[in-house]
């Protein structure tokens, strides 16, 4: 016969509710954040960005998913040309992130956030926005600069990307240290978790780490180049090079700055590493110079898809409990899909010829990069989480007796979620293409995904024009920028 809970075991399970959604919702906490997207993701998916900026779920300034979701609406408002709006709420995270690095108490608050976690899950934690995602906040900040005309603005922003990446490399050693560290101390070797978690190799792809991002140092470039800074653009490029060395495009700048510069160490080095028909397609310094200088450059930026969301899995881990027994317990981690989608890029025809775009960014794979190398963290989380749980069921069954214990036991399933946040309305592959233009108007023609477009760009001497294109689904859509 089921015993009647006591006031105690009551409270105990009301307080442990309300205290894990103090700053979260009850949706945020008991239903996954992929989930709650979803019908964002159909709309973004269909090019409907108003819509999708509807759909995002409301949430306030306390709220620990109040930067994610502002990351969400400012991208689509990018999507939809509300360059003004997106940019007042990508500042607004930028604010967000400045505060939470520089708060002398960031520590002691994040703090009293672990200890709600350890009674609901980590989506009752602020969530940090992760290396990758703030260069990218900064990149279309800089291109929100660049819609308002605003080059010196743009340029600011793109070396804070550059910055971020610098300050993650220097960071990242000693954290992948820590954390693995951490991990041994609850007795969960990596070796023992990689065979029970599924493997993200095929989408980690060859990445070395989560947070460098060849793609920001391109852009950087090209402004850098507009601004006439081009040894400046010259060490971007050759940073994108280092990043994404297969790439044509970025192989092609840089051995044409290389020749402009008169870098020949350089020079001699990259004629043995890249292929003849890129040595052969850039001229030297010197030759062919005055036809260079009648050229102005169309730079083809192309944004295709949208990242893939985090999913949850379960696995079972042996645990100590407090009282020194291994146990086998089911604890729910966020994963990333193992393969990546193919995309066959842009096609740009123009006076009989083809030209392709190359990917400089797998977005989905810095995404699952990082979050294998923060796995180890997440799951000691997680085993101080089970324990904790259970000793409060143990107290719950003590005090209520079968309905304190079943109540319990009820809570910590529902309460049993895996963090699934990420910035979700994020590209999942960029590529870049770079063509010589004589000075004038000029059709070009664009095939991307079975869609054939013809736009008009103006070429100016010595100078780049930007389009921007986006292709997701059947939604194609470009924005042109003379820089």
């Amino acid at each position: 016969m089921l015993n009647i809970p006591s006031k105690t075991s009551i409270v105990i399970i009301l307080s442990l509710a309300l205290s894990a959604c103090a700053g979260t919702s009850f949706g945020d906490l008991f239903s996954n954040y992929n989930t709650q997207m979803q019908g964002v993701k159909n709309a973004q998916q269909q090019g409907n960005f108003e819509q999708a900026v509807s759909l995002i779920p409301e949430r306030n300034e306390s709220n620990g998913s109040y930067g994610l979701s502002l990351l969400e609406k400012a991208r689509l408002e990018f999507l939809a040309s509300n360059h003004t709006q997106s940019q007042q709420d990508f500042a607004l995270v930028y604010r967000q992130v400045q505060q939470a690095e520089q708060a002398a108490k960031i520590q002691l608050s994040r703090g009293v956030e672990n200890v709600t976690a350890i009674v609901s899950n980590d989506n009752a934690t602020r969530y940090d926005i992760p290396y990758y995602e703030q260069s990218m906040l900064h990149c279309y900040q800089a291109l929100n600069y660049l819609n308002q005309n605003d080059l010196s603005g743009a340029l600011v922003e793109i070396r804070r990307a550059n910055l971020v990446q610098n300050k993650a490399l220097q960071a990242n050693q000693k954290a992948l240290f820590d954390s693995q560290s951490s991990m041994a101390k609850k007795g969960v070797s990596p070796e023992s978790l990689a065979s029970k978690y599924p493997s993200m190799n095929t989408a980690i792809g060859e990445v070395k780490n989560g947070f460098q991002n060849a793609y920001t140092f391109y852009l950087s470039g090209v402004l850098y180049e507009a601004v006439g800074q081009a040894n400046d653009a010259y060490i971007d490029y050759k940073k994108a090079l280092e990043i994404y060395p297969h790439n044509i495009t970025v192989q092609q700048d840089v051995w044409r700055l290389a020749n402009k510069l008169g870098m020949s160490n350089d020079i001699q080095l990259f004629s043995k590493r890249f292929t003849n028909n890129i040595t052969q397609a850039i001229p030297q310094k010197n030759s062919n110079q005055n036809n260079l200088a009648k050229s102005g450059q169309l730079v083809v930026l192309v944004e295709q898809g949208i990242i893939p969301s985090k999913q949850e899995v379960s696995i079972h881990l042996p645990i100590f409990t407090s009282h020194d027994d291994m146990r086998f317990y089911s604890v729910a981690l966020p994963s990333y899909q193992n393969r990546l989608n193919q995309y066959s890029g842009l096609s740009l025809s123009y006076q009989g010829k083809t030209y392709q775009s190359n990917e400089i960014v797998r977005l989905q794979s810095l995404a699952a990069k990082q979050l294998q190398d923060e796995m180890p963290v997440i799951v000691t989380r997680q085993i101080v989480r089970v324990i904790a749980k259970e000793e409060m069921r143990q107290q719950m069954s003590r005090k209520g007796g079968d309905v304190g214990n079943i109540l319990a036991g009820l809570y910590n399933i529902a309460s049993e979620k895996a963090d699934t946040r990420s910035w979700s309305t994020l590209p999942d592959s960029i590529h870049v293409l770079r063509l010589n233009l004589a000075p004038g108007q000029h059709e070009v023609e664009l095939n991307i995904n079975g869609s054939n477009r013809t736009i008009t760009v103006e070429i100016k001497e010595d100078r780049q024009t930007l389009v921007k294109l986006t292709s997701i689904g059947s939604y194609t859509n470009y924005q042109s920028i003379n820089l």
